[in-house]
């Protein structure tokens, strides 16, 4: 017993006096971890396309899925790069115009790197899903555990492919700026660092709200007109708008959803790199992080193992099968975080407040289940609800996501102050602070297992319009709508996991500004709320969030009518249609939902960007820190209200098209659809682009502090 304490006291005083390893060093563990994730990724795509994609009719619909998802993302991409080219020039100017004493020289280029991988991430998982939808509907007609398993792993394929293009990004940004730039200040190059996800951010935005826009005009319409007014099912081919829908699931919830992620991911490492190195942790402080990201991505990978089901499984054995996965990668990531931790900084503290991440993570998931998922009283009660019609369907929805607000934002509040106090906080305010930045990275550690969970729903949910309309049997479409409900309850889950990482890295991101601010500014900031340039800036960012809201819910509403308009044209003109004698012109559709989506989805998306910079110009960077607070606080709780009541609203849908209160073609079940569409933008354009909103005007005013400090009015 003498010689093991002697030993250990011998491998400590190594550890701290750098004789053992230079921590320093261990950023190529990033590489690794990457390398990993990347490999997984596409074994697992290898995998998903070695299953057939049945007959030549589901070959056919899933092409045309294919097709229009690809038109769309080339025409968004081509959209979104002119707006880059802007952005990018003016960083330019404010970087070399100025000799880097505005903004770093490195900032330009971080921005377009992180704009390219972001879109790459969402492109790949897109890809993948698009190839994925007929296998899952033939797997599906084997066995319902085959289904899940294709489904899920192709959702793998971008969970991994998210989080190893994070890494790599992350790393070569280290490496390029520690090494070939030879910056040996932590601070200063933790403060570089947190401005390079921008561009992930303003890519992400343009992503959600772009695909979210596309996906529910195309729902909305096609639900409206086909279930509603012409009494036909979900995904009947004789509906103009079925390929348009499912185009939409791939566009939105998958391209979009991974672009969202991937910023989500990087945004929490970065912020959390400046607040280690102000906190005095040094290259200790940033390497926590990394090591952490990489330990998840491993444990991730062996939870993904673990996901498989029995045929016949009701929705809480399918529940239970994503989470026993979800919940061994987070227990594992947990028992190496430990060691991890204590060898890197030797503080217990900052494990608790890692541990009270992915605690608070999986406590959200939990929640969002609760309040989304049919097998819970909540969305039976909604239900039941639309037996008096769909104004009671919506004001049920609208109650339950106002009262769903209330476990996440005390579960978030909960992590803030636990890793606050737990790391430190108490004793040193800025230790306390990395304390709940490291808090969002352990919540994000097991992205990749996580997001599998989230990314196999719109797959699921594309099987089923396939099986529908190439007319496969009743059984095979029981087994994709039974997957199709657990990925909304997923899709919830996964989005109340991506609000709730947002709020503590929007937390950690205001700090950071602080930091910056402070280091630039010659006068000290007054932070206090008494402060009328602080309350200002506290309405502005109040006003942010619902008039950012409001432009994307009318967006939906335009596109939307546009496609009512044309459902109901075909029905009317083209003979023959609901004879199943002449197709519908889904390509009209297809072509309406694109144009749309393109012309709504810029003005939200510069929102973000021109309101933080004018903000700063008039009010100074106290009106920013204001704002910053503003918009975090109800973007947050407008964001878990929207996503809960929109997935509430379609699982009653579906709990009622499983046989509850008349089934499907009742009058219940038409009110349920209307609750549905009102539904549809609330938890698939606007909701999740909230996240993104809260950490883009975040890094937007980051990256601008230098023009704001020299040319504020007030």
């Amino acid at each position: 017993m003498i010689k093991k304490a002697l030993y250990i006291k011998l491998i400590l005083r190594f550890r701290k006096e750098g004789a053992w390893i230079d921590l320093e060093n261990l950023y190529w563990i990033g590489f690794l971890g990457a390398a990993a994730a990347i490999l997984f990724a596409w074994l697992q795509s290898r995998r998903v396309l070695a299953f057939s994609e049945g007959s030549d009719a589901m070959k056919k619909i899933a092409s045309a899925i294919r097709s229009g998802a690809n038109a769309y993302l080339s025409h968004q991409y081509a959209t979104v790069a002119k707006v880059f080219v802007v952005v990018f020039l003016l960083l330019l100017v404010m970087a070399f115009g100025t000799g880097g004493t505005m903004l770093s020289k490195f900032t330009p280029f971080a921005f377009l790197t992180g704009g390219i991988w972001s879109m790459l991430a969402g492109l790949v998982g897109m890809k993948i899903a698009t190839n994925s939808n007929a296998r899952t509907a033939q797997a599906a007609s084997e066995s319902l555990n085959k289904g899940l398993r294709v489904a899920f792993s192709s959702g793998s394929v971008m969970g991994f492919t998210v989080v190893g293009l994070g890494m790599l990004d992350i790393s070569i940004w280290f490496v390029i700026l520690r090494l070939g730039a030879g910056i040996d200040d932590p601070v200063t190059l933790g403060n570089i660092m947190v401005m390079n996800g921008m561009g992930a951010s303003f890519m992400a935005l343009f992503a959600r709200v772009g695909g979210g826009i596309y996906t529910k005009a195309a729902d909305v319409g096609a639900d409206l007109v086909g279930k509603v007014e012409a009494g036909i099912p979900e995904d009947d081919p004789r509906n103009p708008a079925t390929i348009a829908d499912n185009v939409g699931d791939n566009v939105g919830d998958v391209a979009g959803m991974g672009a969202d992620l991937y910023e989500s991911y990087v945004g929490s490492i970065l912020a959390t790199f400046s607040l280690g190195a102000c906190a005095g942790y040094g290259w200790e402080g940033m390497i926590l992080p990394i090591l952490l990201a990489v330990c998840g991505i491993l444990c991730s990978i062996v939870g993904t193992f673990f996901v498989k089901t029995e045929e016949n499984a009701t929705q809480k054995s399918l529940l239970r099968s994503l989470r026993t996965g979800t919940y061994l990668a987070a227990a594992l990531s947990a028992a190496a975080a430990a060691p991890l931790t204590w060898f890197v900084l030797g503080d217990w503290g900052v494990y608790a407040a890692i541990l009270c991440g992915l605690v608070g993570g999986c406590a959200i998931g939990y929640f969002t289940e609760y309040y989304t998922s049919d097998t819970y009283k909540p969305t039976q009660k909604l239900a039941a609800a639309a037996e008096t019609g769909s104004a009671t369907v919506i004001i049920g929805g609208l109650s339950l996501g106002m009262m769903s607000t209330i476990a996440s934002i005390l579960i978030v509040a909960a992590a803030i102050l636990i890793s606050f106090y737990a790391a430190g906080g108490g004793a040193s305010f800025d230790r306390g602070l990395y304390g709940i930045g490291i808090a969002a990275v352990g919540m994000l550690s097991t992205l990749g297992i996580t997001l599998a969970t989230d990314a196999y729903g719109p797959v699921a949910d594309n099987a089923g319009g396939i099986a529908e309309m190439s007319g496969l049997p009743e059984s095979v479409r029981e087994r994709t709508d039974a997957l199709d409900s657990l990925g909304n309850t997923t899709a919830a889950t996964g989005k109340g996991f991506a609000i709730g990482s947002a709020s503590l890295t929007a937390l950690a991101l205001l700090v950071s500004y602080v930091n910056i601010v402070a280091e630039k500014s010659e006068t000290a900031l007054d932070l206090s709320l008494t402060n009328p340039l602080m309350l200002v800036g506290l309405f502005l960012g109040a006003m942010l969030t619902f008039v950012f809201s409001a432009l994307t819910m009318s967006a939906v509403q335009t596109a939307a009518q546009s496609i009512v308009v044309e459902v109901r044209r075909q029905f009317r003109e083209i003979a023959g249609i609901m004879e199943y004698q002449t197709d519908p012109d889904y390509a009209s559709c297809v072509a309406l939902c694109t144009k749309g989506a393109l012309r709504e989805m810029v003005a939200p998306a510069l929102l973000a960007i021109i309101v933080p910079i004018l903000t700063g110009l008039l009010l100074g960077p106290e009106g920013v820190v204001g704002l910053l607070g503003g918009v975090s606080v109800t973007g947050f709780a407008m964001a878990v209200f929207m996503s809960n009541a929109g997935g509430a609203w379609d699982n009653a849908k579906k709990y009622i098209e499983a046989g509850h209160h008349g089934g499907k073609g009742s009058d219940c079940h038409k009110a349920a659809v209307v609750g549905d569409t009102v539904g549809d933008p609330f938890k698939d354009t606007s909701g999740p682009s909230l996240n993104i909103l809260i950490k883009l005007v975040s890094t937007v005013s980051i990256v601008f502090s230098g023009l704001i400090i020299a040319f504020h009015i007030l």
